[in-house]
């Protein structure tokens, strides 16, 4: 489940930015937490041959490639899923429980134009077992739940069905060639150049009536059921638009129906998902935050048969369309001791009694050069007599650090 995007190089040093993205973070884990995910790391190196054998997956040009000191070629991780689902049906080849499972990892691509490495931060969720309509609305119900709690403003998760296009390519004979051409012409629903390749094509009229559809298909369920019905559509592709029907009254009872839209030209890189398909729009990206959907066969590759699905945000584009970066601010330091040189080991003392008490506190030797003084919510002078402790223009003395650390336990809050 992966989004490539541009991600900015000055970023790092960008303490707000940092803060901003820290926090969103947490927002995610602490959402999906609410929905009884618990959280799961993978490796960051996988085997090469892990991905090697499975195609219409990772593109093998963008994975970053290393060799270990046995001379076995690995890469970074390039994706969460798969080696996620490898590690289960390692485990057991069937299920007899619901297993909820959310992450934040970075993957690692490499840009086949200019062979600049990328790193990424993908936070999503992985539900294995249940294949129900159910299943499938509460997990897109969460993805819209996260861009509420974000305050993203208008958002969109387009909804479609990877068996819907399987099922018309399973009743045509296409070459690798000529799939490419028509994937990459139903993804940019461009209507000219479909003409143009079902001209060129021997299809039956129905098919070519089909396929030549797809790019309308799209909107409101109802407006696209109404077109479907114009449609010499098969049983079997009735059948996908049925479990849509199905999602769409799950999602309607979670109260977010009005953010769905149906797309049925939908068809998504990962040739591993197998039935519902969707990825979220926000205002500010002019590409989607958020990709997933049903990968009921992956488990097969690996020996296993267990349903699954998920989806993944991209942190950072996710990031640039949320307020986050323009309302962060980071968190003064509780407080900055200044004290004298001659009591530096009573200061240095004060401070770790307070950082035992999970306060942030920094220290500086009074009247010496020193840079600006980071903000802080109160200051701490101590001298050989005494500590005067300021908060807020407020000024309160203490004879002793017990009398000090006492004070703040009991009053810190109100103070």
């Amino acid at each position: 489940m992966y989004v490539y995007h541009n991600i900015e190089t000055d970023s790092v040093l960008n303490n707000p930015y940092i803060y901003a993205r820290e926090t969103l973070i947490e927002q995610l884990k602490s959402r999906f937490a609410t929905y009884g995910y618990r959280e799961i790391s993978t490796s960051v190196f996988e085997k090469y041959n892990l991905y090697a054998t499975m195609n219409g997956t990772v593109n093998h040009r963008e994975m970053v490639k290393t060799i270990d000191n046995t001379g076995q070629v690995l890469v970074l991780r390039p994706d969460i899923t798969i080696p996620l689902t490898k590690e289960l049906a390692s485990n057991a080849t069937t299920l007899d429980e619901d297993l909820r499972y959310f992450y934040a990892l970075d993957v690692y691509r490499q840009i086949t134009e200019t062979h600049e490495y990328q790193q990424h931060t993908q936070a999503g969720v992985e539900y294995f077992g249940n294949p129900s309509a159910e299943t499938d609305g509460e997990i897109i119900a969460l993805a819209a739940h996260v861009l509420h709690d974000l305050n993203v403003g208008t958002f969109t998760i387009e909804l479609g069905h990877a068996g819907f296009f399987k099922q018309i390519i399973d009743a045509i004979d296409l070459n690798e060639e000529e799939l490419r051409e028509l994937k990459r012409i139903i993804q940019g629903k461009n209507v000219p150049e479909m003409e143009l390749l079902l001209n060129r094509l021997d299809l039956s009229d129905d098919m070519q009536k089909i396929i030549g559809s797809l790019p309308f298909l799209y909107g409101n369920l109802a407006d696209v059921l109404a077109k479907t019905e114009k449609l010499p559509l098969t049983a079997a592709l009735k059948e996908k638009l049925a479990d849509i029907e199905a999602i769409y009254e799950v999602l309607e009872a979670y109260g977010v129906a009005e953010h769905i839209v149906i797309d049925l030209s939908l068809i998504n890189h990962m040739d591993y998902y197998s039935d519902i398909i969707f990825q979220g729009f926000i205002e500010r990206i002019g590409q989607s935050v958020l990709m997933g959907g049903r990968y009921d066969s992956l488990a097969k590759h690996f020996k296993a048969d267990f349903p699954a699905i998920g989806f993944a945000y991209d942190i950072d584009l996710l990031l640039a369309g949320s307020t986050l970066p323009e309302t962060a601010q980071l968190p003064e330091i509780d407080f900055v001791i200044t004290y004298e040189k001659t009591i530096e080991k009573q200061a240095i003392q004060l401070a770790q009694q307070l950082r035992s008490h999970k306060f942030d506190v920094v220290t500086y030797v009074a009247n010496t050069e020193q840079t600006k003084i980071p903000s802080t919510t109160a200051s701490l002078k101590m001298t050989e007599d005494n500590i005067t402790c300021t908060k807020a223009e407020q000024k309160k003395t203490f004879a002793s650090d017990d009398d000090l650390v006492k004070w703040i336990l009991a009053n810190w809050e109100e103070y």
